[in-house]
């Protein structure tokens, strides 16, 4: 297959790309007491220096006491941490790239109040669980969503090319988006998807008043849940449609649409992944993400499942198709921060196969 489709430069306000390659982000807890270190600027500065063409940094938590379940994962509040971030910034700039952080909330996700009171839509962790902390408050929605648009605000100061929320994976956005955890009885909740998706709509607002109209805002999104990988949020396409077009009103700019497998259908009588069905209805930009180039996917990799490189044909024949317009990859790059010009140059020989042991390192 031509490799043309994925070194295609892409444009989308302020944001302009020379390929179509995406790190996608990954969560690394190499941050001691949450402030990014000279060997993470030197990782993200690795992918840079080797033509990704947009890196999302790991999640980085917003300003609420539990918004992180490791103290070792990076905060995207405070002095330190921020004059950290901006070495980031620096570093990969000046290695020719572009970089957004991964705005993250975790929400109830870690099950238990570790680093401070957890918040949470109904003070449950999935689906039928038992609750084991109180719902979050009017107060604590509020300062949460002052939080994620004082991160975007300080992400835009510090030289970042954009941002991400991160939505999916079961974690605090993703917590109101699921009925199984959002059974809540004010505005935030309802029967209907795009009723449970008003709480990250107001921090899509709260965000689009911090950074202005120009400035990229991308969200990520999953149907599966690491309590639940079989659970969706929309079953059919009528109900991503609810689901996506408030979220896009409210000023998400990019969907990031989370897959285990991002060959797979995501709705029956249809060849259209989950990217290729937001992109169809919403007419927003998608950036496709699920094992690609490997042949296993990551859930078994945490399990210590190896993967081998695997041919990405079927990848460039969708998005020389604009099914979607880029694509996550994770776990290669994870291994080998070459692997976007080992694809380029026709090196596919020299493609490594992902160890779980990358996991352990900071390279």
């Amino acid at each position: 297959m031509s490799l043309d489709a994925l070194f295609k430069p892409f444009e989308f306000k302020s944001l302009k790309l020379p390929n179509r390659t995406v790190m996608a982000p990954m969560t690394r807890s190499f941050s001691p007491g949450g402030v990014a270190t000279d060997e993470v600027a030197a990782y993200y500065r690795r992918r840079a220096e080797n033509k990704v063409g947009l890196i999302i940094t790991e999640g980085t938590g917003v300003a609420r006491p539990a918004s992180l379940n490791d103290a070792n994962i990076p905060r995207f509040h405070g002095d330190k941490e921020l004059a950290a971030w901006k070495k980031v910034v620096d570093e990969v700039h000046a290695a020719g790239g572009l970089i957004a952080p991964q705005l993250w909330h975790v929400g109830s996700a870690q099950g238990k109040d570790k680093l401070g009171k957890v918040d949470s839509p109904s003070g449950i962790s999935k689906a039928g669980g038992e609750p084991f902390t109180t719902p979050m408050t009017d107060a604590d929605v509020a300062d949460t969503i002052a939080a994620f648009a004082t991160a975007a605000a300080d992400a835009k100061r510090l030289g970042f090319d954009a941002i991400e929320l991160h939505g999916a994976h079961g974690y605090l956005i993703d917590q109101f988006f699921w009925n199984g955890t959002n059974i809540r009885e004010d505005h935030l909740n309802g029967p209907t998807i795009a009723e449970r998706s008003r709480f990250a709509a107001e921090i899509l607002k709260a965000v689009r008043a911090a950074v202005g109209p120009d400035y990229p805002v991308i969200i990520r999104l999953s149907q599966w849940k690491q309590q639940d990988f079989s659970v969706k949020n929309a079953e059919t396409p009528q109900l991503l449609e609810a689901w996506l077009q408030p979220l896009a009103d409210a000023g998400a700019d990019i969907f990031h649409c989370s897959q285990r497998r991002f060959w797979e259908p995501e709705f029956e009588g249809s060849d259209l992944n989950f990217a290729g069905w937001a992109k169809k209805l919403t007419g927003a930009p998608t950036i496709t993400v699920g094992s690609v180039g490997l042949s296993g996917e990551f859930v078994a990799a945490f399990a210590g499942e190896g993967s081998q490189p695997a041919s990405i044909d079927g990848l460039l024949e969708r998005l020389a198709r604009d099914e979607f317009d880029l694509v996550g990859i994770g776990r290669a790059l994870l291994q080998d921060p070459e692997w976007v010009v080992k694809i380029r140059d026709g090196r596919t020989d020299e493609l490594l196969n992902y160890e779980r042991s990358a996991l352990a390192t900071l390279y």
